[in-house]
């Protein structure tokens, strides 16, 4: 055993003692971090705009800082981007972390000294929580990767500014730098099936024990590693022990991700954003991912069936139930007030607060008031792969068809299959009669024959990835949205098909 096995687990023990200090006080832990977070923010622009010298309370809170969304705190970044300080915390930010938005363009996420530690601790922690509980820690003296994007950075108004998976990468401990693959060098490469090649290159003699990254593009380095070495991955890397994602619901790619590996091994789900490391998965036997209460975020939660109304109901910690459908916002040091990170997350547990990630606020189909969540069409799919076990998926996406050259409108379902079903009739019918039985209105629907049953289109291999690089986003941390409320994607990948 390593010496970097040996240190982790009393480390890992420590780790975990102070975890659960806080987390069995989860009240009193966001009400310190809450009131810290006001009061180092008092003297900004933004804490003079918002009066926070007189707020002494969260209701108080509640009353002077609105909801917002990147494009309404986008006044505020702007005064960033011209070089002043002070504006939304104290000083200037340590890095932007660009990202694409939706309706934005680009958006540029402060990250300040004060909130590196949480992006950076939190990842280590959700290793130390599964060394402490699982005992096993050999996984740290192979050789690890993360598949991630480039870790170059530009200046932004005097600024570091790059993607969040390339800052982090600056700030990877000392201790595992000298068994951090891919070298620099490729790490650097924009061309991303170009550095995939590269990847397995370099690791594909190594002792790799430690992979982590976005499903789909893991499945797209297994896969080209099979491909080389002509075997499965186990027998490439024979240490390969702990798999770690974060950004997607692993189910739809958990089938294929593990035949591809020829065994099933241990794994760790995390909930990272540009905004802020939200989550990790700190137990291998309960079910959801431990809210981080301690990390200088002060969560709030909103209904999500009441998001879009004008005063929406804003709920603290100690206020939420299990089971219901929340859009997070966050209060950070990172200088980030009553932001919608656009996510629904549903609390699984109180005691400790863990959650799941549901979907995402604008990613739902509602052309006939069915709004359907992504948590929705995901679980349809999963319950009817389950009952045709021949049927291997790779990618889907679901977008609606409001006016189709015959017959009622209906949902349409892009799927890419490695292995489709025997029978795609069967299967169809099959997946609609699910998500009706999961979604009330949608049934509601098609019982009163508003919508006729949904339609699935094939699609050829490498659709998604083909489609992916045709917008430029290409690997890294991107990912296709599991359903849309247009057809922007739809009418993309309906040039995909198999005829």
């Amino acid at each position: 055993m390593g010496i970097r096995s040996i240190l982790s687990k009393p480390f890992a023990s420590y780790v975990v003692k102070q975890q659960k200090k806080w987390a069995s006080n989860p009240q009193s832990t966001q009400q310190k971090v809450f009131y810290e977070l006001v009061s180092k923010a008092k003297n900004t622009v933004f804490g003079k705009d918002h009066d926070f010298d007189n707020i002494k309370s969260y209701e108080d809170f509640k009353k002077r800082v609105p909801i917002r969304d990147y494009e309404q705190l986008k006044p505020y970044v702007e005064q960033l981007l011209e070089g002043k300080e002070d504006v939304l915390w104290p000083g200037k930010p340590a890095y932007f972390a660009k990202t694409s938005g939706t309706t934005s363009g680009t958006k540029y996420i402060p990250i300040t000294k004060d909130s590196v530690p949480n992006h950076i601790n939190s990842a280590r922690d959700a290793l130390l929580c599964y060394v402490h509980e699982t005992g096993n820690s050999k996984f740290l003296d192979g050789k690890l990767i993360f598949l991630s994007g480039s870790p170059v950075l530009t200046q932004t108004a005097g600024i570091n500014t790059g993607r969040l998976s390339g800052i982090v990468n600056h700030h990877v401990p000392g201790y595992l730098r000298t068994n951090q693959m891919p070298s620099y060098e490729t790490n650097c490469m924009e061309d991303w099936e170009a550095k995939v090649d590269k990847i397995v290159e370099e690791t594909k003699d190594k002792n790799m024990s430690l992979i982590s990254g976005i499903p789909p593009w893991v499945q797209m380095y297994f896969d080209k590693l099979v491909s080389d070495k002509g075997k499965p991955i186990k027998d490439v890397f024979p240490e390969f022990s702990l798999f770690v994602y974060g950004g997607v619901n692993f189910e739809p790619y958990k089938a294929k991700l593990f035949d591809t590996i020829g065994k099933k091994i241990d794994s760790i789900e995390t909930y990272p954003a540009s905004e802020g490391f939200i989550a990790y998965q700190d137990s291998q036997t309960a079910e959801g991912l431990l809210l981080l209460l301690n990390s200088g975020i002060f969560f709030e939660f909103i209904p999500a069936d009441e998001y879009f109304n004008e005063n929406p109901t804003r709920l603290s910690i100690d206020q939420v139930e299990v089971g219901v459908n929340y859009a997070l916002i966050i209060n950070s040091n990172a200088g980030l007030w009553g932001y919608s990170i656009g996510d629904t997350v549903k609390f699984v547990s109180k005691d400790p607060y863990r959650l799941i990630v549901s979907g995402r606020i604008k990613h739902f189909i509602s052309a006939f008031g069915e709004h359907v969540i992504g948590e929705e069409v995901e679980k349809a799919m999963k319950m009817t792969v389950e009952s045709h076990p021949e049927t291997d998926l790779v990618e889907f996406t679901v977008a609606p068809q409001v006016t189709p050259e015959s017959g009622l409108p209906r949902h349409e379902w892009y799927i890419e299959f490695n292995n489709p079903p025997k029978d795609l009739v069967k299967f169809s019918t099959d997946l609609n009669s699910n998500l009706q039985k999961l979604n009330t209105y949608y049934d509601d629907l098609i019982t009163g024959n508003v919508l006729t049953g949904l339609h699935i289109y094939s699609l050829k291999k490498n659709s998604f990835i083909d489609y992916m690089k045709s917008i430029g986003k290409l690997g890294g941390q991107n990912k296709v949205p599991r359903l849309s409320n247009d057809r922007k994607i739809a009418d993309q990948l309906i040039n995909y098909t198999i005829s």
